[in-house]
């Protein structure tokens, strides 16, 4: 069995929702995070002149923001081949290194899953 059919049905949420807002806000990047209590959060890339910072991180903000103190999974949607070391410290930072990464293509398609 592929490692897309097993995944979680809320992993699979996260999925989608990640690559709905990188589709709804046309941004390079969609993310999604799930907090400790099953709150997601979902963010594209923000590219301001004065303030650069990827899905994945906003995502991680927001969360952080809303007063989560953990996280069970992220989720990434892009045309990169992994997620960046610094997209990773961001769910690492709040989730702990085995927090599950899940990368997946503009269509949605599970990549990898990566250890934070």
């Amino acid at each position: 069995m592929s490692e897309a059919a097993q995944l979680d049905p809320e992993d699979r949420k996260i999925i989608t929702l990640a690559r709905s807002v990188r589709a709804r806000n046309s941004v390079p990047e969609g993310a999604a995070v799930r907090d400790e209590t099953g709150r997601t959060y979902v963010a594209g890339t923000v590219a301001l002149d004065s303030l650069k910072l990827s899905a994945l991180q906003t995502a991680v903000a927001m969360a952080v923001a809303s007063g989560a103190s953990s996280l069970e999974a992220a989720a990434v949607v892009t045309d990169a081949e992994s997620a960046s070391d610094e997209d990773r410290a961001a769910v690492r930072d709040l989730g702990g290194a085995g927090t599950p990464v899940l990368l997946a293509g503009p269509d949605g398609t599970l990549r990898a899953t990566l250890d934070a």
